[in-house]
Formats: C-alpha cells, sequence, structure tokens
C-alpha cells in the first residue's frame, strides 16, 4: 500500500486524496479483471455502463461472470451482447473447465493450490456446510486465476455479492495477485461472520463503498488500521439519457411505477397495500410493477385477492430500450424496500424529474433528502406510504419542484460519468502501471 500505510484515518483519508490529484492527469492505460455473479443482468445494468465508461478512460477490463447472462442472446441490447461476447463464463465451462483449473494449477502453481484448500478449510473451520461451499468458491477462483494469466492480469476487482467477493479473497491466497470490491450492501452485513467480510477488510488492496452507510458498516466489522482502505465511490447515472419527461400536472389517471427485483427485500406487497388504500379512497391511479423474481407468484395473488388486477399491472422485466418508455409514462415512483444499497432505478427515475417516495433506510437519505429531492417513509409502514403518495397525487407544485431538485441532485452527486470519473482515479492511485512484459509474473 506504501504511502497509504499511514496512522490514523484522516491521514490516511488525505494521503489518499493527494494520491488521488497526483494521478487525475495520469491517463496511462491501468489493467484489471472484473468478477460479477451474472453479466449481463437485467438489474445490475450500472455495472455495464460502469465497465464500458472505464474503457473509454483507457483501462484494459477483461470480466469474468460466475453465472450465464440472465437472457438469451435475442433478448440482449446491443451493447450487452457485445458485452456478453468477451466475458469469460465461469459456470457454464462446467466440470471440464474446473477440472482444468485444479489440474494447471497443481501443476504450475503447487505451493498456491495448497495455501488456497487451506484458506477453504480454516475459514470454514468445524462447519461443514461451509467448507463445502468454499471448495466450490476455490474451484471458480482456480479457473478465475488461470484465466487471468492468460490475460496477463494481476489485479482483480470483485463487483457486487458476496459470492465474488469470496472467489477474489481464494484468487489472491492462490495466485498472489491484488483484488478490490464494491460493497453495496446490505444483504453482506447480515450475515458477515460467514461472508469472511472482515478477513475481505483486511486482505484487500482496497474497497470502493457505494455509500457512507456502507463503509460504516465495514468500519464496524474491520480492525481500525484499515479503515484507510474504505473508499466512498458513489454509483451514478447517465442524466442525458434519462432525461426529464414531460410533467403533467393533472393526469386523469395517476400513474406509479415500481421497479426492481420482486422479492421480499423490496417491499412490493406493502406497495399494493397502499394503492389499495388509495382505491378505497376513489383515486384514480394505475401501478405498473416492472421487474421479475421470486415474489411474482405471491403479488400476483395478492392483487387477485384484492380485486386490483384493473389497477396494478405486472410488466415484467424489460431491458434498458423499454424502461425508459415507461418512465415517460409515470407521475410517481415508489420502492418501499426494506433492504438496499442504494438503488440506481431511484437514480434513473430522479434525473427524469419523476418525483420519488421511498423508505428511510441504509444509503437512501444519502441520496434522497425528504421532502427536497423525494418524500422517505419508515419502511413497512403502510399507511404512511399510502399518504406519502397521496400528498403528490394532491399537490401538482410539490410533484414539480422536487422532480426538479431531484434531478439536480443526481447531476451533482450521482452523475455516472463524473462517478466513473472519481472511481478511475481511485483505481489509478492504487493499481500498477499495465507494464506486462511478454513474461506472466510468477505466482508462486
Amino acid at each position: 500500500m506504501g504511502k497509504f500505510m499511514q496512522t490514523g484515518v484522516v491521514g490516511n483519508q488525505a494521503a489518499m486524496s493527494e494520491s488521488i490529484a497526483s494521478n487525475e492527469l495520469d491517463n496511462t492505460p491501468r489493467a484489471m479483471a472484473y468478477v460479477v455473479s451474472q453479466y449481463p443482468m437485467l438489474s445490475m445494468i450500472f455495472i455495464i455502463r460502469e465497465v464500458v465508461q472505464l474503457r473509454k478512460l483507457g483501462f484494459r477490463i477483461d470480466v469474468a461472470s460466475i453465472n450465464a447472462a440472465d437472457r438469451g442472446q435475442e433478448g440482449l441490447t446491443d451493447t450487452e451482447a457485445a458485452e456478453a461476447a468477451q466475458t469469460y463464463y465461469v459456470i457454464p465451462h462446467g466440470l471440464m473447465g474446473a477440472l482444468k483449473g485444479h489440474v494447471s494449477t497443481l501443476f504450475t502453481n503447487p505451493a498456491g493450490y495448497l495455501r488456497g484448500w487451506r484458506k477453504a478449510i480454516q475459514l470454514a473451520g468445524l462447519d461443514l456446510r461451509a467448507l463445502i461451499y468454499n471448495s466450490a468458491y476455490l474451484t471458480e477462483a482456480l479457473m478465475i486465476g488461470v484465466w487471468m494469466r492468460s490475460r496477463k492480469q494481476q489485479h482483480l476487482h470483485a463487483h457486487l455479492g458476496s459470492q465474488a467477493a469470496t472467489i477474489a479473497l481464494f484468487v489472491r491466497e492462490v495466485f498472489h495477485f491484488s483484488y478490490s470490491v464494491t460493497v453495496h450492501g446490505p444483504d453482506e452485513f447480515y450475515d458477515a461472520h460467514r461472508q469472511y467480510l472482515r478477513q475481505k477488510v483486511i486482505e484487500s488492496h482496497f474497497i470502493c463503498c457505494i455509500s457512507y452507510f456502507a463503509r460504516s458498516q465495514l468500519a464496524k466489522l474491520s480492525p481500525y488500521e484499515h479503515w484507510h482502505k474504505l473508499q466512498v465511490s458513489r454509483l451514478g447515472v447517465d442524466p442525458g439519457v434519462f432525461q426529464p419527461r414531460g410533467f403533467n400536472p393533472n393526469p386523469e389517471v395517476f400513474e406509479i411505477i415500481c421497479v426492481g427485483r420482486l422479492c421480499s427485500a423490496k417491499g412490493q406487497h406493502i406497495l399494493v397495500d397502499a394503492v389499495q388504500q388509495l382505491v378505497e379512497q376513489s383515486r384514480p391511479l394505475r401501478l405498473r410493477i416492472v421487474g421479475d423474481g421470486e415474489d411474482r407468484d405471491s403479488l400476483e395473488r395478492h392483487v387477485h385477492a384484492l380485486g386490483l388486477g384493473q389497477v396494478i399491472i405486472f410488466e415484467g422485466a424489460v431491458n434498458q430500450d423499454r424502461i425508459r418508455d415507461l418512465y415517460s409514462r409515470a407521475d410517481i415512483f415508489s420502492i418501499p424496500s426494506f433492504a438496499e444499497g442504494i438503488p440506481v432505478v431511484l437514480m434513473e427515475a430522479m434525473s427524469m424529474e419523476i418525483p420519488c417516495v421511498t423508505t428511510r433506510i441504509t444509503g437512501i437519505p444519502e441520496l434522497i433528502r425528504d421532502g427536497i429531492d423525494g418524500l422517505l417513509v419508515a419502511p413497512s409502514d403502510i399507511a404512511g406510504l399510502a399518504a406519502a403518495l397521496a400528498r403528490l397525487m394532491d399537490d401538482a407544485t410539490l410533484r414539480e419542484q422536487l422532480g426538479k431538485a431531484a434531478r439536480l441532485r443526481v447531476i451533482e452527486h450521482y452523475n455516472l460519468e463524473k462517478n466513473v470519473h472519481r472511481l478511475a482515479e481511485v483505481f489509478r492511485a492504487q493499481l500498477p502501471l499495465d507494464a506486462w512484459s511478454e513474461h506472466a509474473v510468477e505466482s508462486g
């Protein structure tokens, strides 16, 4: 870590800022591999945007995905298809790919191979289930490590998800490659011990946290002398792509849109109940639920039981070519989440000047200031959510004010290009130059 290994978080953060500033004009190419759980993936489209932007800034990035894309080739946008074509997919390589990873590493790097197994056993302790999972993670790490060597990569960045970060931990142990992680939360914070979060912070080169909330949780779990590694690096959207839709002060039917994976953490059942209360007040509205997931059946049954089939429409999963059309119809955006990092869909809606109603949890208040950039309610508060939606339906001036303020908030703090530049500065400050010779670095 060089000069970043100073005493005191303030000193360390100052050193990082100084190094970043000194690298702002340094456009020398850096190389790194990304590992994600699934790529492309509709609900994680922001990862593609980040990778594409970093490549435009001169980074040589190779992507490994543990799982195949979440759609077939026909369902991908042009950008997604281009990314899929150059992505290394781990599980689709099957048994032969796994065998190759083990055999290749055992014969070319036996010491690293043994270190990997020792690490898997040490982390699992007496937990047989954990050992089985670690064996799978180690196998995937061996496959990725061999692939990285073939691509002449020596730094691995794990983006989103404990699985990818655990694999990165094993890649470091076996191949002595450095690694970093982008942490969203909050799922991994709930089971920090089994997610090896403390170990991941200690052994990482650095950690990108998408919010101060995420940074605080990792600081709570890790030794003070490693806090300097925790860098806040916000996500973002392109305000040029998500442009303001026309404002309608008096819609005949209020269009509410909810975009996100259909799962318990997103709280869509609460939104359905809130809509029921608004319908009982004889308010003309329509809710469009966009997305898919394990809660799809229970949500449809819920809507049917309440007799709201004509009011609540399930749009299913849609790609980026269609999502903006759905946004453009909306008068209000709402996602009543129970657990989140900071939803990118909120940034998209805000950028299009759609007033948002969401929950006061985790990192969301860093994005939306209640009553300024949107409205925040308590999680699981059906009446509170219904009241906030009703307030916006009744006050066209407030809707317009919140929408305009929301776009300004995104432009200032959650602008994709600006924030990827910041991320690039962190990477440049931390990563060695892309100065590989024809011979790969020995990793034994």
